[in-house]
């Protein structure tokens, strides 16, 4: 116990920077959980182009993004770039680098959720004149959101545990914060298992926010 107690001593006397990296972390996730869901939205509109040259350049770019290590990309753009004179700060990079990483599996779950949607409605909806970006917006969009609750869901956990390899690219979130206490003390069993249980906290938030949302957005 008195580990333990050494320990909390010094998670106390860091909880500041703490909690500083944990803010990081959300604002992160938040961020890139918009940006990639209104980039995927985006993306999947493109994908449903009566243009084969569009259709097969957006599943070009879901492909190249789903392919892409996340890792790879922040890389390529954090110590890449500056090579070619851009220069960008880490949470910048991070932005960036989450958006198009993220639009892209969002598109897919997207398209998968319109693959499963009752084409009689999608008639009806060109019967009645609508365009093609009003059945979009109206019919295909409300309920492949619908949908695909679970499926974004899940991406948002992601997002959430993929911004602790933000560290790599200088970006103090909060999984640098505890590497930073784990080398003050050597705890890295207690430090490592501190941050498991912070996460699974922030994992549980999510959930039930997103169960929250299903029951506020059944379909009868």
């Amino acid at each position: 116990m008195s580990g333990w107690g050494a320990f909390l001593g010094d998670v106390q006397e860091q909880m500041p920077l703490i909690l500083a990296g944990l803010l990081q972390s959300v604002e992160l996730t938040v961020s890139v959980s918009v940006t990639g869901l209104l980039l995927g939205i985006v993306v999947f509109y493109f994908s449903l182009s009566p243009r084969v040259w569009v259709r097969r350049f957006t599943q070009g770019y879901i492909s190249f993004f789903v392919g892409m290590p996340l890792i790879v990309l922040l890389f390529l753009m954090y110590y890449g770039l500056p090579q070619w004179g851009v220069i960008l700060a880490p949470f910048s990079v991070a932005l960036i680098g989450f958006t198009f990483n993220v639009a892209a599996y969002n598109a897919a779950y997207m398209t998968t959720a319109y693959n499963g949607q009752d084409g009689s409605e999608l008639e009806a909806a060109r019967a009645q004149g609508f365009s093609r970006f009003q059945i979009f917006r109206f019919v295909s969009l409300p309920q492949v959101l619908r949908l695909s609750i679970p499926a974004l869901t899940n991406q948002v956990i992601c997002n959430l545990k993929d911004s602790s390899v933000a560290f790599l690219i200088q970006y103090t979130e909060f999984f640098a914060r505890v590497q930073e206490l784990a080398a003050s003390n050597f705890q890295f069993f207690k430090a490592y298992l501190f941050a498991a249980i912070v996460y699974l906290a922030l994992v549980t938030l999510i959930i039930l926010a997103a169960r929250f949302i299903e029951r506020l957005w059944v379909i009868p």
